[in-house]
């Protein structure tokens, strides 16, 4: 049994979960805090619970308008709503939600109710799972992927399209990243877009890292690969740098990015296309670096990419990598100084009409000053665009303790912020 609680109130959690665990010990219980954590995202129907559990109010909060609001999603979830027996709440109760008092909650009546939730739910699954428009619903482009329910694309890209689905498995939103070619050659061969899916689901299962995006599952459905990964509704670092970003919050995104890299270098990894659409935002001002398929895995019996060729994104490139040669963890650290100065002089440090150009101008152009106002923290940005990968800080850990000593000096307010 998994059961989702909507709960502010840690006591009431706590007597909830030692409740239900005496009657069923193997059952899961997610607790969400509808003050801190808001509204369950619009798209999410719970399907992966059996029974979602909502308190009757909490700070500012009604439970009554949240049952009367997710009972309206066809599809939902069994609600229970633990609440009063008086007028209002038996509103709901036309709705189909379960009503169950708090006094309840310690008698059998209640594990009555969790055991009828939890019959009608498995009953609602096999319906949909076996009907047409249910099998429609697992459908991403050409690739059928059983439990996952298509929302809508997120994004289209040269070799795979960006799905957001929903995990009945995880319980929540995803995102599914789905090969658009076969993943099978004529030869019986996996291509290239598996194999970076396969890497990038090996490396980030190693690394385990708060700063690395959370990837769930991986597999080939109709001869297609896929691979699902941690939803980001708050976007990426790309789009909150267009909004305008402070130096405060620039320095805490660039200590995160530089902890991150810390991880996947002692890891034997190199992420090798950094940038702000890589850079993902949680809803809690957290970040999370995506997309490894280009990352160097010293781990890993081979390399996806050959000695001498050039990848990643121009814009942020270091030297040795826009060139070809042999490169390091260093060079993560100069993607980082480039996304360092875009965040605070909104505009990127080098342009040029076509990708060699701007290749030539990382190599041989001076590092661009900062704005008068971050003069302050131009020494950092020396040592991170660096041209030369022996001048830069010599590993991730040292840049994020320089970059923190920075937002020190911001919260003393020796520096604007």
């Amino acid at each position: 049994m998994r059961l989702l609680l909507i709960e502010e109130d840690s006591r009431r959690c706590a007597e909830i979960r030692q409740r239900v665990a005496l009657w069923r010990p193997d059952a899961e219980l997610v607790v969400r805090d509808p003050v801190l954590q808001g509204a369950l995202p619009p798209e999410l129907l719970a399907q992966g619970f059996d029974a979602v559990l909502l308190a009757g109010e909490w700070s500012g909060g009604s439970g009554l308008a949240w049952a009367k609001e997710l009972a309206g999603r066809a599809g939902f979830a069994p609600i229970v709503l633990l609440s009063g027996r008086d007028s209002a709440a038996y509103e709901a109760i036309p709705l189909g939600v379960y009503l169950v008092s708090r006094e309840e909650v310690a008698q059998e009546r209640f594990t009555q109710v969790l055991a009828a939730a939890e019959h009608r739910q498995s009953f609602a699954r096999a319906v949909w799972r076996t009907s047409v428009a249910g099998r429609d619903a697992q459908r991403f482009g050409s690739a059928f992927i059983r439990g996952y329910r298509h929302i809508r694309r997120i994004a289209t890209g040269t070799v795979s399209d960006l799905y957001l689905g929903e995990s009945e498995a995880a319980g929540t939103l995803v995102a599914l990243k789905v090969a658009r070619d076969r993943h099978v050659e004529h030869s019986g061969e996996l291509d290239d877009s598996f194999r970076r899916f396969l890497q990038e689901y090996e490396i980030v299962q190693r690394i385990r890292s708060p700063g690395i995006v959370r990837l769930y599952d991986l597999g080939v459905s109709d001869e297609h690969a896929w691979l699902v990964m941690e939803y980001f509704p708050a976007g990426d670092l790309r789009g909150r740098m267009r909004a305008g970003i402070s130096v405060r919050r620039a320095l805490y995104n660039s200590i995160a990015i530089a902890k991150a890299l810390e991880a996947i270098h002692n890891a034997g990894v190199l992420h090798r296309d950094l940038k702000p659409g890589n850079v993902m935002l949680r809803d809690d001002g957290s970040i999370a670096l995506i997309d490894f398929g280009l990352a160097k895995d010293a781990a890993l019996a081979g390399d996806v990419t050959d000695h001498g060729m050039i990848f990643g994104t121009p814009h942020y490139m270091s030297p040795e990598q826009g060139h070809g040669e042999p490169i390091d963890g260093r060079s993560d650290l100069y993607s980082l100084g480039v996304i360092l100065f875009e965040m605070l002089a909104r505009e990127k440090p080098y342009k040029a009409d076509n990708p060699m150009a701007l290749i030539y101008k990382h190599r041989k152009e001076p590092v661009p000053r900062l704005p008068e106002a971050f003069e302050s923290l131009q020494p950092i940005l020396e040592r991170l665009l660096a041209k030369v990968p022996e001048d830069r800080y010599p590993n991730a850990g040292e840049a994020a303790v320089a970059l923190e000593g920075a937002l020190r000096r911001v919260l003393r307010g020796e520096l604007a912020a």
